[in-house]
């Protein structure tokens, strides 16, 4: 099965914060998973692509760049996007399938916006979902603390399905790359 890992807008000035919004919680053990899963990709010849979000930083500078604790693999690609859903306007689809994709991992940030998005939109597209339960993170909102948004997402995207493909909500303790899918397909 040929697969692919999606790291989503976890870039410095959103990892980090800016003068107008907070940084994201557990930006350490996120970035540490972050890479685990990246390093096991690449030990595996996956695909492994990186989203960036055109409205960081206004879309250029340190602060647009992936955040400086990855490691990114010479092989790995990077897509711009303007919208928050990262099929929008990239070319993310058509080099997901060319290589003829079937699952994917998601990883970054944030979760209420473009990780949700993602993983909905991925199914959507053909793609059964990994959503990494310890790879995604936010700052929160007025409504939610962060640790309640993510714990939210992660129950309510797991199981989530757009008739043949969906996703599932593993951590990242778990042999993500030996999808578990076909076992919970009627």
């Amino acid at each position: 099965m040929r697969q692919a890992v999606l790291v989503i807008d976890f870039q410095q000035d959103l990892v980090e914060g800016t003068a107008e919004e907070s940084g994201v919680h557990a930006k350490d053990a996120v970035s540490q998973v972050i890479n685990q899963v990246v390093q096991e990709a690449r030990n595996h010849a996956h695909t492994i692509v990186f989203i960036r979000d055109l409205d960081v930083a206004d879309g250029n500078g340190p602060g647009f760049a992936v955040h400086a604790s990855i490691q990114i693999p010479d092989q790995a690609v990077t897509f711009d996007k303007a919208a928050t859903n990262a099929f929008h306007g990239t070319p993310l689809l058509e080099y997901l399938n060319e290589r003829q994709i079937e699952h994917v991992v998601i990883l970054g940030c944030k979760t209420e916006h473009c990780i949700d998005t993602a993983v909905r939109s991925a199914t959507v597209n053909g793609f059964d979902v990994t959503l990494v339960a310890d790879g995604h993170t936010t700052n929160g909102s007025d409504v939610l603390s962060a640790e309640l948004m993510i714990a939210h997402h992660n129950q309510v995207l797991h199981g989530h399905y757009n008739v043949e493909h969906f996703a599932l909500v593993r951590p990242s303790s778990e042999k993500l790359f030996e999808p578990i899918h076909d076992q919970h397909r009627t």
